[in-house]
């Protein structure tokens, strides 16, 4: 699994470098146009690298968010067809175990009123 952090903090801190490399050659005195002009393009080079690592920083950041919203979904509808399986057999558990008890109830009373029946037709004398 690749971890999106690792690779946007040095990102990051590379960008913080060059964005605070600039100022440290602006406070040096130069006599010379050929310096100034050397640290002006230094300066730009620097806010381009900083701009590039930024985005690079932005692009793993959307990378990692996208994919763990992909995985966050994966799960989610996993859980849930599980659920709806696990939903389903208990239904179809209970439906035969009520099929069954009314099966037995039924006879159960069928068998005590012939009993029943059969003894009213033929009274027993002590």
């Amino acid at each position: 699994m690749d971890n999106p952090t690792r690779i946007s903090l040095p990102a990051l801190l590379l960008a913080a470098a060059l964005v605070c490399a600039p100022s440290v050659g602006f406070s040096q005195q130069s006599g010379s146009q050929e310096q100034s002009s050397h640290a002006k393009q230094e300066a730009r080079h620097a806010g381009h690298e900083s701009r590039n690592a930024a985005r690079d920083a932005g692009h793993s950041a959307k990378d990692a968010t996208s994919h763990a919203y992909d995985k966050t979904k994966q799960g989610t509808e996993h859980a849930y067809d599980k659920s709806k399986h696990e939903t389903e057999h208990a239904y179809n558990k209970t439906k035969h175990g009520a099929e069954k008890a009314y099966h037995k109830t039924k006879s159960a009373t069928k068998g005590a009123f012939e009993g029943g029946k059969q003894g009213a037709e033929e009274p027993q004398h002590p």
